[in-house]
């Protein structure tokens, strides 16, 4: 017991149920395959088909025997857990509960030891896969409610013994294995912890006669899952024991055989040993050995006879292959497998009377393998294009339509079943393949003549039962998907057809119809005239069998059309039968049509024509034919004004044998008011009151067309005043054929009327002609649709003169003279003048831009860009009406202004001279620049005109303005104006302006120097000084418009706070050898005593008396003055003595701020030579 599984399960740490085993499947094989279970007993039923236990997956049974499932609840889990859920990542195998007596199928008593007298009778046995799949199990288990701890221990181990013993009888000398699960209510011990386990196992095994390997315990605890996918890989192994064994036992039968009497046997052993290799899950193996039996089944003599039976398993065998190497990720191999299976195969027809029958197995093969090849891709195979399952779909139907045509040769003689009925026994074979009347018979010839000739006929009477369009139908389909899926447009388009072909066959009209009609479009586009006719033929039969009134007459149209390939006559039936149809008469059968089939649709159009419907006119769409009558439909001009008519002209053309006479022609225009207008109503019916057609030579009335005869119809009418300054197109035309109180089909063109084949076509073919055309010809081809035209106003017979002097200054208020000019022939009404800036400008500009027709508004209220709306009155002819427009721009920049003028005026037109009311429209638009009048600078300075950033407390500074005419235009200032601040005062006392009526010229400048003083006492920073205001006009509108006023904002400047200030007073100049008084007053700002120490620097220039250095203090808010006599000795600019301040209390009075407070030269003048004289 080391070694068994029941020590292991005994264990703790027990399998969680999420466990996963090697399954050694795939999802490509339970795709291919149904879920296993009872495989029914059903035998290939035609050529070809596959048995059920063939394509199903083969999966080892196992059968699971003493448990009730139906009245004990842990059984019914136990079972669940093996049945419910089967996940693919579970090992593959079939589980069935049957009780322990069941009688499984007898074996065979005696194993043969030698074939040497043996003749077999056929290839595969009907009866072999189904028995391996569902009856003879790989491993019977036996369920048993027994405990370690039992009590009565021994005559439970016996009465378990005697219920193994009793499935080891029903086997019946099988090599099934055989196992022994203990159902069991405790969780196990860890192995090795429980000696009486082990040893009562041992017992059990001994008394079951079982391997350790074959006792298994399942606790019935948690984790029920896991223990049961542990039990079933156990199972699982020993199924794989099971079917290794058979395989050998099979193998060894080879011995025995010889080559000539049993080659039969060489297939079906090699069969065998690969079924039994797929039931263990080998699939390499499995196919190495189908290869092997196909090889050996191309080594078999061929006949009539044997014939079905060798291509039956053929197709078996094949079909293992093919989905084996699909599986195994090879899927050139199975192409390459199936087509020499097809090579092969296909010149192996057979007995010549049942051909039919090699053609259904052909079919059968394709549509096989293309399942396969399907399934695969499905799962992850990359097709292309020039190979995927479509081909092996056409293929099959193609088959199947040889097969049909076959049928139709070989089986009309057949109308019955003969009375012997040699078929009773077709679902009853012994093998595959065989014929029920002469099963197991391997000779060539027939063993009764005259039974294999009543069973061919009995086979070809059920062929002749068979309708075959149903069998190509949905292979054509698949053909279909599998071609479009792939962009094989053609191919699909050609496979389409076949299938409304078929479905014509099949007699469902409807649905040909339908079909067919879904590709004409793509033949029409390609322009395959003959293979349109020929849809287009079978299409007709179709209408006229399901009498669709519609449908009928869209199809005639495209027959009588200029690329039909009728012929002459069948074109002149076509017509008729259309002239019939719209005349509510029954149209002539179409040829063609099966005897059996007309009767019902004559009383279809019968009813039909008899119905009282409530419109009796029905739509053709003719963008989507080719019909026979072509129409191009435009306007004469592309442009037309509110004053004049509009022209639509419609040419129409037939190309049908004979002439048409039309009842209506309607032009739909996007303006439905129009559409009155343009009517034509031919007034005559199709046929005459007798019933006869109208003559040729009847050409009365406008809508009567001859072959080939382009007529042209034209329509005038006047546009409505909703219309002008927009489009009008032409949104449809209709031609309608046949009367609207019977019948009648209204042939609509979209647009302009083009057709599918229309000139607009890239492919269209241009007609090649020699010389021009004669005079008064049409030529259709050189027609070229225009179903759009613009409607433009009136052209305006007014004159707009702006006068203005460009460029216009920035600010100012600019003067526009508008003089408008009535050149009409009449009064204009109602005219409306709008100007001012130009409409879907910039925004910016609107708002930097102002409008007005008074001078004086622009500083009252707030101005628009535009005004619109400004009545002037009726103006008669040959006067002139002035307008000023006042513009101002408050920024530089280009902008259009406009002037647009609208009035209304009464035209005549036309012929009948129609009073109408046109608005007219006239603007004119002008680039107006606008640039700056002046360029200002303000800058500050010290006393001593030197640039300062800042300024300090209580001192005096200047503001120095300097103004530059930057216009081309000549302006006068007239007054400037400084407002300053509540921080700043004047440092004089007044602020007159300097440059009062001063006339500025481009390039020239103006300037002013303001003296200023800084507050007082005010904190440390950035102080705002006010603005500065200029009044200026053009020197050329000083009389009429005015000032404009410009307020330039002055800098703002940093104020400093100084603890002392020093004033000096010193004459503006001195004279060599001349006393120059100097005073230095020192004031303190501060709210302490200061202490000061002065020191006059000594100078080469200057002699001077007084206190070289002096020591003083100077009290909160005092002064203190420092007098000097100084005497120059050199005349220049010269450099004065420097003072240089001490003050330890304030230590930002440094030298550099006092320096800027004092004067640093002065200059002194020499003495005159008259002067020098007169003193000599």
């Amino acid at each position: 017991m080391s070694g068994s599984l029941p020590e292991n399960t005994t264990s703790s740490s027990a399998v969680p149920a999420t466990q996963s085993s090697s399954t050694g499947s795939t999802p490509l094989s339970s795709s291919l395959t149904s879920v296993p279970g009872k495989i029914p007993a059903v035998v290939s039923a035609g050529p070809g088909d596959l048995p059920v236990e063939l394509t199903c997956r083969p999966t080892g049974l196992v059968v699971l025997t003493g448990l009730d499932i139906t009245y004990n609840a842990v059984h019914r889990a136990i079972w669940d857990s093996f049945s419910a859920n089967r996940r693919p990542d579970r090992v593959p195998l079939n589980f069935k509960i049957l009780p322990g007596d069941h009688e499984y199928p007898k074996c065979r008593s005696k194993q043969r030891t030698s074939y040497e007298w043996y003749i077999p009778k056929g290839i595969l046995k009907t009866s072999w896969m189904k028995k391996h799949l569902d009856e003879v199990p790989s491993l019977v288990v036996v369920f048993f409610d027994l405990d370690w701890d039992e009590q009565l221990w021994t005559e439970h181990k016996l009465e378990c013994a005697s219920k193994v013993e009793v499935v080891r009888s029903s086997l019946q000398g099988r090599g099934s294995k055989v196992a022994v699960v203990l159902i069991q209510k405790n969780a196990p011990l860890p192995p090795g912890e429980d000696v009486v386990a082990a040893e009562r196992a041992a017992a059990l095994c001994a008394a079951c006669e079982l391997s350790a390997k074959s006792l298994f315990v399942l606790p019935c605890v948690d984790h029920l899952l896991g223990y049961t996918i542990r039990l079933e890989n156990a199972f699982y192994e020993l199924a794989q024991g099971y079917y290794h064994t058979e395989a050998r036992r099979v193998k060894a039968h080879k011995e025995f055989l010889n080559r000539t009497t049993h080659q039969l046997l060489f297939v079906r052993h090699a069969f065998k040993i690969a079924f039994f290799n797929e039931l263990k899950q080998d699939t390499h193996l499995a196919l190495k050995q189908y290869k092997m039996a196909y090889s050996h089944i191309t080594e078999l003599r061929a006949h009539d006879t044997n014939m079905l039976e060798l291509k039956t398993i053929a197709g078996f065998i094949n079909y293992k292959i093919c989905r084996l190497c699909f599986y195994h990720n090879t899927p050139l191999d199975a192409i390459s497998q199936f087509r020499k299976h097809v090579d092969l195969f296909k010149s192996k027809i057979g007995c010549a009377e049942l051909a039919f029958e090699h053609s259904a197995w052909m079919s059968k093969q394709f549509s096989i393998f293309g399942d396969l090849f399907d399934d695969a891709i499905k799962l992850g195979l990359t097709a292309i294009q020039t190979q995927h399952p479509g081909f092996y779909y056409q293929q099959a139907a193609n088959h199947a339509i040889a097969r049909k045509q076959l049928c139709r040769g070989l089986c009309h003689a057949a109308t019955s079943m003969p009375a012997s009925d040699p078929l009773e026994e077709k679902d009853d074979l012994e093998f595959y393949g065989q014929r029920p009347w002469r099963q197991g018979h391997q000779s060539i010839d027939p063993p009764d003549p005259q039974m294999e000739k009543e069973g061919i006929l009995a086979l070809q009477f059920l062929e002749s039962q068979v309708d075959h369009s149903w069998i190509i139908i949905p292979l054509l389909s698949s053909a279909v998907a599998q071609f479009k899926k792939y962009k094989s447009a053609r191919m699909k388009r050609h496979l389409m057809v076949q299938m409304g072909e078929e479905y014509y066959h099949a007699k469902d009209y409807s649905k040909a119809l339908t079909l067919l009609g879904r590709v004409t479009w793509d033949y029409r586009l390609e322009r395959w005239w003959p293979l349109l006719t020929s849809i287009l033929v079978t299409s007709l039969r179709c209408a006229y069998l399901v009498a669709s009134v519609e449908e009928y007459v869209s199809i005639c149209l495209e027959l009588l059309g200029r690329y039909s390939q009728s012929s002459p006559d069948e074109k002149t039936r076509v017509q008729m039968n259309l002239i019939r149809v719209m005349s509510n008469n029954s149209p002539e059968p179409e040829p063609g049509c099966s005897p059996d089939v007309i009767d019902s649709a004559k009383q279809l159009w019968k009813a039909k024509m008899s119905e009282q419907e409530a419109s009796k006119t029905f739509r053709v769409e003719m963008r989507n034919l080719v019909p026979f009558v072509e129409c191009k439909a435009r306007f004469s001009q592309s442009m037309f004004t509110a004053d004049s008519l509009v022209t639509v002209e419609v040419y129409i053309r037939s190309s049908c044998q004979f002439p048409i006479r039309f009842s209506k022609l309607a032009i739909h225009l996007s303006n439905q008011a129009y559409n009155t207008h343009c009517v034509i109503t031919g007034g005559q019916p199709l046929v005459s009151p007798d019933g006869a057609t109208i003559a040729e030579g009847d050409t009365e009335g406008d809508l009567y067309l001859m072959p080939g005869q382009i007529k042209l119809h034209t329509f005038q009418f006047v546009v409505l005043p909703e219309d002008v300054s927009s489009k009008i197109e032409i949104t449809s035309v209709a031609l309608y054929l046949g009367d609207e109180a019977t019948r009648c089909a209204m042939l609509w063109w979209q647009g302009g009327g083009s057709d599918a084949a229309s000139h607009t076509n890239v492919l269209e073919p241009s007609t090649q002609r020699r010389g021009p055309p004669l005079e008064g010809e049409i030529v259709w081809e050189t027609i070229k649709i225009g179903a759009m035209t613009s409607i433009q106003s009136r052209p305006a017979k007014v004159n707009i003169d702006l006068d203005h002097q460009a460029p216009c200054l920035v600010n100012e208020i600019y003067p526009i003279k508008i003089t408008i000019t009535n050149n009409e022939e009449g009064a204009i009404i109602q005219p409306s003048l709008s100007l001012g800036l130009q409409e879907g400008s910039d925004p910016n500009l609107d708002l930097t831009t102002q409008v007005s027709l008074e001078s004086n508004k622009f500083d009252q209220v707030s101005l628009p860009s535009r005004i619109k709306g400004i009545t002037l009155g009726t103006t008669k002819a040959a006067t002139s009406v002035e307008k000023t427009m006042y513009v101002r721009c408050t920024q530089l920049g280009s902008r259009n202004l406009s002037v647009k003028i609208s009035y209304n005026v009464e035209v005549k037109v036309g012929p009948q001279t129609i009073p109408v009311t046109c608005t007219c429209h006239q603007d004119v638009q002008v680039q107006l620049q606008a640039v700056m009048p002046f360029d200002v600078s303000i800058k500050l300075a010290s006393l001593k005109f030197e640039p300062i950033d800042h300024v300090n407390a209580e001192e005096t500074f200047l503001l120095l303005t300097d103004i530059k005419c930057t216009s081309p235009w000549q302006i006068d200032l007239d007054n400037s104006e400084l407002t300053l601040s509540g921080q700043v005062t004047a440092g004089n006392g007044s602020l007159q302006s300097q440059i009062k009526n001063v006339s500025l010229k481009e390039s020239e400048h103006a300037g002013e120097c303001l003296c200023l003083q800084a507050p007082v006492k005010h904190q440390s920073g950035l102080i705002s000084l006010g603005s500065y205001t200029l009044e200026w006009r053009r020197k050329a509108f000083a009389s009429s418009l005015p000032l404009v006023k410009t307020i330039l904002p002055l800098p703002e400047v940093t104020l400093q706070e100084v603890p002392m200030s020093i004033d000096t007073n010193i004459p503006a100049f001195g004279l060599v050898r001349s006393p120059l008084p100097v005073t230095f007053t020192i004031h303190n700002r501060t709210g302490i005593v200061q202490t000061v120490e002065a020191n006059v620097e000594p100078s080469e220039a200057f002699m001077f008396s007084g206190h070289k250095q002096v020591f003083f203090r100077i009290l909160p808010s005092n002064s203190e003055c420092l007098s000097y006599n100084l005497y120059p000795l050199l005349p220049g600019y010269v450099r004065l003595p420097k003072l240089h301040l001490s003050t330890p209390c304030a230590p930002t009075m440094t030298q550099d701020v006092a320096d800027k407070m004092m004067p640093s030269h002065i200059y002194i003048k020499p003495l005159g030579k008259e002067l020098i004289l007169d003193k000599q």
